[in-house]
């Protein structure tokens, strides 16, 4: 029936709600696509020639059947369970079919700098009287207040901004940012877990509200350990390289053939760790007694280990450190992560059908969250720009005439 949704119906907890996706890049993106992934139906809002920034950080793209498509494996990434809407919010047309789609949403996610989307009057201070049940998220490097508001954010300035690029690195050597843009994603997750509270709020009031997310605070908020080592303090936290600020041996140990992590969590397991090597004689010297001791004399511990665990190679040390249930693992590359078996049986790549692709499945990172009633589906795969214009409006009571005329004006 012309109005009616062709995209498989979704499973997940949120199943039933639809969320307006006014978001690009990584932050805002990774939000919406958890949301969709449990269920919600998400409208992504793409300007009509660029689309999101991302479909453009490439190569490299999707591969497909006779060699790569026009797809960015970034875009790819963030974008699934979507439902992609090009739209010119800068003309009036844009902004009245916004709010007429804003009108059948649960949620409105957006990542524009403080007060950008005020001129379209899509901002939530002009939507609330008119929506009062609308969730709304703005997700910022700095937030809508404090001094830095108006500035903006990006995932490495906020790394080290945040302290993180302080505290990561070899002793000697640069502050480095983590290889993955993690500022983005914890942002994007923060956002998601607001979103949530502010659904069960609603459901218990009625009440919409809005929710502040800056990028700064979520990375501030995820210092943990080394944050509270310097509130307790006041010092700041050296860089370590590979070791833990708080418990020792917990690093990377160079063996006969490569590396491995050793995790001796806490002094029983550090008994058992030097029963089982032969280092019995070190469980009499008080400066290995503890691990308060051991954090003392770090560097007196690192030096003792080191020779023995390059006496075996890593294969070895993970047999033998496993037999003994002590923690250790090999420093996998990316392609020993997506062979290895346990990442497999977890399921942890998906396969989805994609438009562009010419039947070749395009592979997908899956989602970690595993619900045993309503665990996240996959519906939808990441959309080629535009590929859900006429639909979208199209259930919003909108002729094919009257698309094709939007169409026209590059409105859509």
């Amino acid at each position: 029936m012309p109005g009616e949704s062709t995209a498989p119906q979704p499973t997940g907890p949120l199943k039933g709600l639809r969320v307006f996706d006014l978001t690009r890049v990584l932050a805002g993106p990774t939000c919406a696509q958890m949301l969709g992934d449990l269920g919600a139906d998400v409208i992504k809002i793409e300007h009509p020639t660029r689309g999101d920034d991302t479909r453009g950080f490439a190569p490299p793209f999707l591969p497909g059947a006779d060699g790569p498509t026009k797809e960015s494996a970034y875009f790819a990434g963030v974008n699934r369970n979507k439902r992609s809407l090009t739209l010119d919010i800068a003309r009036p047309e844009g902004v009245a079919i916004a709010k007429k789609l804003i009108a059948g949403c649960d949620i409105l996610v957006e990542n524009f700098k403080p007060g950008g989307l005020k001129k379209y009057g899509l901002d939530y201070e002009s939507l609330k009287a008119e929506f009062p049940g609308l969730i709304y998220c703005s997700i910022t490097g700095f937030g809508q207040t404090g001094p830095y508001a108006p500035r903006p954010g990006y995932d490495s300035l906020i790394q080290a901004m945040g302290g993180v690029m302080s505290l990561t690195g070899e002793p000697d050597g640069l502050p480095q940012k983590v290889g993955i843009p993690v500022a983005d994603l914890f942002a994007g997750l923060y956002a998601t877990i607001g979103i949530l509270a502010a659904l069960r709020h609603r459901e218990a009031t009625g009440e919409g509200q809005a929710i502040d997310i800056g990028m700064l605070d979520t990375h501030v908020a995820w210092l943990a350990n080394q944050g509270m080592n310097y509130l307790a303090t006041g010092e700041n936290p050296p860089r370590l390289g590979n070791q833990h600020p708080n418990i020792v041996p917990y690093q990377v140990f160079a063996t006969e053939d490569g590396a491995i992590v050793l995790s001796v969590g806490n002094d029983a397991t550090f008994e058992r760790f030097c029963k089982g090597l032969g280092l019995e004689h070190l469980l009499s010297d008080e400066r290995f007694a503890t691990n308060a001791a051991r954090v003392a004399n770090r560097a007196l511990v690192t030096d003792t280990l080191t020779p023995t665990l390059k006496s075996r190679s890593t294969t070895a040390w993970i047999e033998k450190l496993e037999a003994l249930s002590i923690g250790c693992g090999p420093i996998n590359t990316l392609q020993q992560v997506f062979d290895d078996p346990h990442v497999k049986a977890r399921g942890m790549v998906i396969e989805m059908p994609h438009a562009a692709t010419g039947g070749k499945p395009a592979k997908l990172i899956a989602n970690p969250v595993k619900l045993s009633a309503t665990p996240p589906d996959y519906r939808i795969s990441p959309p080629v720009l535009g590929a859900h214009t006429d639909e979208v409006l199209a259930e919003a009571g909108m002729s094919a005439a009257e698309i094709a005329a939007l169409r026209e004006k590059g409105v859509v």
